[in-house]
């Protein structure tokens, strides 16, 4: 049987006497038959924090906590948290694997620089006797993207500017692209994070993400911005376009290539466009079909335009 608590509305399944939901003592509530394809809005994997995404376009995560769990997250991500939730910032990406030596923890807050990341991440523990919530929100449109370490081999590498949140014990580390040409036209340098550990990570991206499962050998290729994530065992190169393509099409002179076997996550709008749109609008050159290209750039294509 279920009980329904009176306060927050929460299913409670067997004989409990307080709320797992809000915490709340379960007096005079009647036990309640539901159905059993009924499905709690909190996600909650064998012990892995309980979880729920919401929003659409504009997304946010709500994380439930245990009396004592801990999350951790990237400074200025927080968006509203429980009376029972402390925060602590700590150096570095807070796993507690760097050492517990001086030299050790400002190795692991080096590399965090290094990424163009903060100095501090936050420590979010809840240090009540219940269950507390604590919310982080996305930056900017996009979707959050949940993923359990342990489904990939404990190890995802990922954009350096995806990162949210994740449960403690998560080891946010650099990856250097070995290659020059990566490192030169690959949009994120010589430099991505990798994200290690057997615990869900949180991953934010601009617009629409969609995930591919690439077969030995299968090659995709990509605008270098719209990649979010993907496997360790992702073989990730750089394509060159033509001249008169790069010149004339926008689309870039150079392309990422990733060759499977492995997952890869992509995002249909990634931030650097909008912040290209939003500064071409300000010079008074935005809104053209050939913004993209060379003769957009020098202005030639307004030009054209009103001598046509």
């Amino acid at each position: 049987m279920n009980v329904v608590c009176s306060k927050c509305g929460f299913v409670n399944e067997g004989a409990v006497k307080f709320c797992e939901n809000c915490g709340s003592q379960l007096l005079n509530e009647s036990p309640v038959q539901i159905e059993s394809n009924y499905v709690s809005p909190i996600e909650k994997p064998d012990g892995r924090a309980a979880y729920v995404i919401e929003g659409d376009d504009m997304q946010f995560v709500e994380i439930e906590l245990e009396p004592n769990e801990t999350v951790v997250a990237e400074a200025g991500a927080m968006m509203y948290m429980e009376p029972g939730i402390h925060m602590e910032a700590v150096f570095g990406d807070g796993s507690g694997k760097e050492g517990s030596d001086l030299i050790g923890k400002l190795f692991s807050a080096g590399k965090r620089v290094i990424t163009g990341e903060s100095l501090f991440m936050t420590h979010f523990i809840n240090k009540s006797e219940i269950r507390q919530k604590v919310a982080y929100s996305a930056p900017y449109p996009g979707k959050i993207v949940v993923l359990n370490l342990s489904e990939f081999d404990g190890l995802i590498i990922c954009q350096k500017d995806s990162f949210l949140c994740a449960e403690k014990g998560t080891q946010i580390e650099i990856a250097f692209q070995k290659k020059v040409g990566v490192g030169l036209f690959g949009g994120e340098g010589f430099i991505m994070q990798k994200l290690i550990g057997n615990r869900n990570v949180f991953l934010h991206s601009g617009g629409t993400v969609t995930k591919k499962e690439l077969k030995n050998g299968e090659m995709l290729r990509l605008d270098t911005g719209c990649l979010v994530a993907m496997t360790s065992s992702i073989k990730y190169d750089i394509e060159f376009s033509n001249i008169k393509t790069a010149l004339f099409g926008g689309e870039g002179l150079a392309l990422a290539t990733l060759t499977g076997p492995g997952t890869v996550w992509l995002q249909s709008l990634p931030f650097s466009r909008v912040i290209g749109l939003i500064k071409a609008n300000m010079a008074g050159r935005g809104g053209s079909k050939d913004e993209g290209s060379v003769i957009g750039k020098i202005g030639l294509g307004g030009f054209f335009d009103n001598n046509s």
